[in-house]
């Protein structure tokens, strides 16, 4: 009883009222296979993107992070799952959890319920899929920062789909266009992209605040530029696919090395007895964003011929402290240490010292997904989050 008396009074502190269902989907094409008639070629680029893998069962960094907060702050672990759907997940068809199922799920009460079942449900076995965002009628953009994922949609009623071609007719759904696909899609990435906070409230990444006005849309590099091609491959003109601007939905990002090389540039130079390293950075956003405790790493290596004399590094990443005092993930942080990142359109100069006989010094600068702070705390296995991605290299002889 004792120990249910203080489940309860943590979890008042920890949870809202009970969840509300999320409005219905259109179960007809809750599944690309549906979508893939019509829509094979944006369907088979969104198969091999991260959006394609935004489910715990296939994203080891969010699955051990969820292990990791459900042990630290005593949620149960279906909790925690309805938490990150909110992203992850949109579709789900509950979206907060309350006292009552926390209290079911110590006693062991919670099969068959509401909770379980939309954790269960074969709408989430894609994750963000088609739906997700071609299911959207309106981004709620007067909301409070702290709502994001679903809380800032409103869907469309079902059958109908969004689209920025105001012109888009089908024989198997309506197509409405919407301005946030159409015009200024970064609203719709925002939704998610942005205001990351911890289970106590900071907020450790945001790179819609980050975000500096340009010609540019998130879309220009995380899709494609605009390029003549098909969006369905039906034949609705003279017999044959219409010919439109369209954009790859591969939804590229950090996990793909090739896009990090020339991200950023280096330039190095000689002043009195110190090197003055610049990192600069032409994006619309800081580098790293996105996501906490990302890393850049500087490497160095002083040189007389090819003999190397020296090597150093410097890394440029963020730690994390609980509220206890202790080192953490993002995902539980009161607080931060110093911003590291390179400003948007903007530079980071970094000092470094002289070796006395080099001749030669090769900086080398690359990206990792995750520092190794991280990285030990969440022991992951995958060689994805500990392998760096060359950006740039910069050779300064003496």
């Amino acid at each position: 009883m004792r120990t249910i008396m203080l489940l309860m009074m943590s979890s008042i502190w920890l949870f809202g009222a009970a969840g509300s269902a999320a409005p219905q989907l259109n179960e007809k094409f809750q599944d690309s296979g549906k979508c893939k008639a019509c829509h094979v070629q944006i369907v088979n680029e969104w198969s091999e993107s991260y959006h394609a893998k935004s489910h715990y069962n296939n994203n080891e960094y969010l699955r051990e992070s969820m292990k990791f907060v459900g042990r630290k702050s005593r949620k149960s672990d279906n909790a925690i799952k309805v938490e990150c759907a909110a992203c992850h997940n949109p579709r789900i068809a509950v979206t907060e959890t309350g006292l009552d199922y926390e209290i079911d799920s110590v006693m062991k009460l919670n099969k068959n319920s509401k909770v379980d079942k939309a954790l269960e449900s074969d709408q989430l076995n894609e994750e963000i899929n088609c739906l997700v965002c071609h299911n959207v009628n309106k981004v709620h953009l007067d909301l409070n920062d702290s709502k994001r994922g679903v809380h800032r949609l409103e869907w469309n009623p079902v059958g109908i789909m969004s689209g920025p071609f105001k012109d888009a007719n089908s024989p198997y759904h309506k197509t409405q266009y919407r301005d946030f696909i159409g015009n200024d899609p970064k609203q719709l990435c925002f939704v998610c992209h942005a205001n990351d906070r911890s289970v106590e409230g900071f907020v450790f990444a945001n790179t819609e605040k980050e975000y500096k006005e340009t010609k540019k849309q998130c879309v220009d590099c995380h899709m494609s530029p605009k390029k003549e091609g098909v969006a369905s491959n039906l034949p609705i003109e003279n017999r044959k696919p219409k010919k439109r601007m369209v954009r790859e939905h591969g939804f590229v990002g950090a996990h793909q090395a090739w896009m990090w090389e020339g991200a950023l540039r280096l330039k190095a130079e000689v002043q009195g007895k110190e090197f003055i390293v610049t990192i600069n950075n032409e994006n619309p956003h800081n580098i790293p964003t996105g996501f906490g405790s990302r890393e850049l790493i500087l490497d160095i290596e002083y040189k007389t011929g090819s003999k190397v004399l020296k090597e150093e590094k410097i890394s440029l990443t963020q730690h994390y402290k609980d509220k206890r005092g202790k080192v953490t993930i993002p995902h539980l942080a009161v607080e931060a240490s110093e911003d590291m990142s390179v400003p948007a359109q903007g530079s980071k100069t970094l000092k470094v010292p002289m070796l006395e006989g080099a001749g030669m010094i090769v900086f080398t600068l690359s990206y990792r997904l995750v520092n190794d702070e991280v990285h030990e705390l969440l022991k992951l296995k995958e060689p994805q989050w500990s392998e760096k991605k060359f950006i740039d290299k910069y050779t300064l002889r003496l």
